[in-house]
């Protein structure tokens, strides 16, 4: 993704995400059907792609998923965690003020310069996006059950989310191989 951030689109996705903004469907359809396209090797693992129809039905064209895992996580949970993030912005370093806090607060492990909290992570814009973000990907996930691909988990802790969803790779990978086989 490194690349795309070089093109147009990828600069135009980056002013959305520096805005706390969903990127609109037009760009990233634009920059996923790029990439996609250019690696024809599968399978694919998507994360947060297609989380509209348009997204969806975009998708379609290139190819149709066999496995579609939703994460069904509090929106209080999510949010918590989403506006505990903490950005180093000249390298990118993420902390979490939960579980991966630096060594001294507001300060960046490794150069000792400050760390900031991006608009985005702000409670009131995490909220707003998680609203958003539901409104818009409740027709994709109907979809997708509709199509008997979707398996959902629920929970608020990895470690016991996890086990089934590796559980499920695991075994969606291994049919893929003996069908290659």
């Amino acid at each position: 993704m490194e690349g795309l951030l070089l093109t147009e689109l990828g600069i135009l996705a980056k002013q959305y995400i520096q805005q706390g903004l969903l990127i609109p469907d037009h760009v990233i359809t634009q920059l996923m059907m790029s990439e996609l396209e250019s690696r024809r090797v599968q399978p694919w693992l998507l994360d947060g792609f297609p989380r509209t129809l348009t997204q969806a039905e975009a998708l379609d064209k290139i190819c149709q998923p066999d496995l579609v895992i939703s994460l069904n996580i509090p929106f209080e949970t999510l949010k918590d965690r989403l506006s505990r993030r903490w950005i180093h912005p000249p390298s990118g370093r993420v902390y979490n003020m939960e579980f991966n806090p630096p060594q001294v607060q507001g300060i960046d492990d490794v150069t000792g310069e400050p760390l900031i909290q991006q608009e985005e992570d702000k409670p009131e814009a995490v909220a707003a996006k998680l609203r958003q973000y539901k409104e818009v990907a409740k027709p994709v996930i109907e979809l997708y059950k509709t199509r008997g691909i979707l398996h959902s988990f629920s929970g608020t802790e990895t470690n016991k989310i996890w086990p089934y969803v590796y559980s499920l790779f695991s075994s969606k990978m291994a049919s893929i191989g003996a069908k290659e086989a």
